[in-house]
Parts: C-alpha cells; structure tokens; sequence
C-alpha cells in the first residue's frame, strides 16, 4: 500500500460516516444509495433512501413497480431520468440476470443510469471489485494531494485523476478506499476552507505544501446559466384543475405539470400561454389574474415560470403533446408525482380559499 491508503485507511476505520447504506449485504441497496447520491447532497438523500427502501426493498419490488409508483416515491429529489432509469434497469436485471445486479463495472455501464463513476462504485463496494470511483468529492481531494494544475472536469484531467486514483489503491480494499475519499472530501477536504490540520493526507498533499488549496481544483470557465421563462395555465372547471402528464423521455418525464410551456422572444406572457395550450391541447383559454411566480434551477439553466388563472373559450382540450391530461380534484393533485415548481403550485391551489367550496 502507498502512504496515501496508508493514512487514509487508518483514518477511516475512526471516522468514517455512519450512512444507513453502509455495510449493506445487499447490492441492490448500494446500487440505490449510489444513484440518489448522484448530483445530490448525503444529508438530502438519507430521507429519501429509507423511505425508498421501505416502499421497494428488493430489486424485484422494484422491477414489479409501474412508472408513476416510481416517480411519486422519488419527488422531491430531482434529476427524475435517475428515477427512470432505476426502473428501467431493474427490469433489465431481472430479465436478464435473474435478478442478479452483475458484478463487474464493464458489465454494469451497459445498464441505464450507469456511468463510469458510478459502477465503479458499485463493483467495489457490493463486489469488491478493485475500482477506482471518481466523483466530485474524490476529484477534489486528488487534485490537491497531487496539486493537479489543469481543469478537473476536461477529459485531460480526468484521465490524470483516474490514473492517479488507481495507482493509490489498495488491492482488494477499494470499497473502503473510495468511501474514505468521499468522506474526506466532504468532511475535511471541503470546497472552501478545507481542515488542512485535521487531514490525514496533510503531510503529503503537495497544494497544502503550495498553500493554493484553496485554487484547486481549477475550473473551466463557464457561460452564464440561461434563464427560460415559462408560463402554466390553471384551468378549473367543475372543482377540478386540469393537470398534464409529460412524455416519459426528456425533463421531467412521466411527471404530472400544469398544462403551458416556453415564452418565444419579444412574445407577451399571456400571448405565450395562449400559443401554448392551443399547440399543446387545441384549445382557446383566456388569461386571467397571474397566480404566481416560481423559480427553480436546474443543472444547465434556470426557470421563472408565471402561473395564471384561465378560462376555456373554445374546443375540449385533449393531449396533443402530452401522454395524458387529466382533471382532477384538489385532493387528487398529492397523488400525482410532480416537479418541484408544479408541487408548489398545487400546494397553493390547495389551501386556496377559492377551492374552500369545491
């Protein structure tokens, strides 16, 4: 073993984090655990794994669930193409591997929702597989130890950090060796003001050595994030509202929304939900008072998307675009899996006074 699992290891069998995945038998469980982490903070997901867990303990209560089981467990935690593709792959394994996740990280990208990073973490830590994972909190703590100077996320410094992280590690201990670096990076080895004297790795890490800890890894330089207005109509008729089901490929597939979409440049907001529901639904709606205004960023752009309250003046809406519309009842909206904008929307629709009557 090199100094650097050395001191790593033996800092890890002290203070490693007590997770509610740690230590599972079963590699379904990782498997899970791995996929909600993605793009998501530990503290946010625990929640989130017990309550999936409880609802689909095994891969194949998953594989046995349907699309909308899937998605209403997992509202609330975004990037839902994860939640799909679970789903999906779960079916596969049982397909094809009689319900048996396979064991090797070549074999598990062929999976949906499985990348690089994640099989590898998959194969060492329900396999023993001798992986290297390399993900955000790894990569952080690799270009400080080896004071890599190029951007981290370019496939140069990929490349670089997956060698440097395969040549530390320790053979036949690799589940551990990457969990201590995802603990020490997101316990010591932070993003601002990292604990330098309380890491293990202090003595050999060559940017503490530099003092430009806090410079790495080094960025690329970025465009700024676009910002998309939307509009959503919200459409009553007879205590109910008329909500519709995206399709199941693309953001936010398979989720319940209020019917609307995307303003064009130079277009007026009304005039924009107008276009919109005729496009979406073949339907005439007058814009009434706005109902309110929400806002949410995503990975590569950000929303501000403007609710009104409308009135339909012509023809029966039916799902030109969608995979279904429906009316519902005001009760009904918690039953139907959402995005976090739309939540909001139907939170608010239900503790409106206007539906204290319905």
């Amino acid at each position: 073993m090199t100094s650097l699992s050395d001191s790593l290891l033996s800092w890890y069998a002290a203070a490693a984090r007590q997770l509610p995945w740690r230590g599972a038998e079963d590699p379904y469980a990782i498997w899970v655990s791995e996929i909600m982490l993605q793009q998501t903070r530990v503290e946010t997901v625990i929640p989130y794994y017990i309550r999936w867990m409880e609802r689909f303990p095994t891969l194949s209560s998953l594989a046995a669930a349907e699309e909308q089981e899937v998605l209403a467990c997992w509202e609330g935690l975004g990037y839902y193409s994860r939640a799909r593709n679970l789903w999906k792959a779960a079916r596969r394994v049982q397909d094809e591997f009689r319900g048996n996740l396979p064991k090797t990280a070549a074999v598990l990208q062929k999976l949906p929702g499985i990348g690089a990073y994640t099989a590898a973490a998959i194969a060492s830590l329900a396999f023993g597989g001798d992986e290297a994972a390399l993900d955000g909190n790894i990569r952080r703590v690799l270009t400080r130890v080896f004071n890599v100077t190029i951007p981290a996320r370019t496939r140069a410094g990929m490349a670089l950090l997956q060698d440097l992280a395969r040549a530390s590690l320790p053979a036949g201990k690799a589940g551990d060796y990457n969990q201590a670096l995802m603990d020490l990076g997101a316990m010591i080895c932070k993003p601002k003001k990292p604990d330098c004297p309380s890491c293990p790795l202090e003595q050999i890490c060559e940017a503490r050595r530099l003092g430009v800890q806090e410079e790495r890894p080094v960025l690329e330089i970025r465009p700024p994030v676009p910002v998309i207005t939307v509009t959503a109509a919200i459409l009553q008729r007879d205590g109910r509202v008329l909500t519709a089901r995206r399709p199941s490929k693309g953001l936010l597939g398979g989720m319940w929304e209020f019917p609307g979409g995307k303003v064009e440049e130079g277009e007026e907001l009304p005039h924009g939900l107008q276009r919109e529901i005729r496009e979406e639904l073949d339907a005439e709606i007058g814009v009434g008072a706005e109902f309110g205004v929400y806002r949410h960023a995503y990975t590569h752009f950000k929303v501000v998307l403007h609710a009104f309250y409308c009135t339909l003046l012509k023809g029966e809406p039916y799902a030109r675009v969608a995979s279904e519309i429906r009316w519902v009842k005001p009760a009904e909206l918690a039953d139907l899996p959402m995005g976090k904008i739309d939540r909001q929307i139907a939170n608010q629709l239900v503790l409106n006074e206007s539906w204290n009557n319905v």
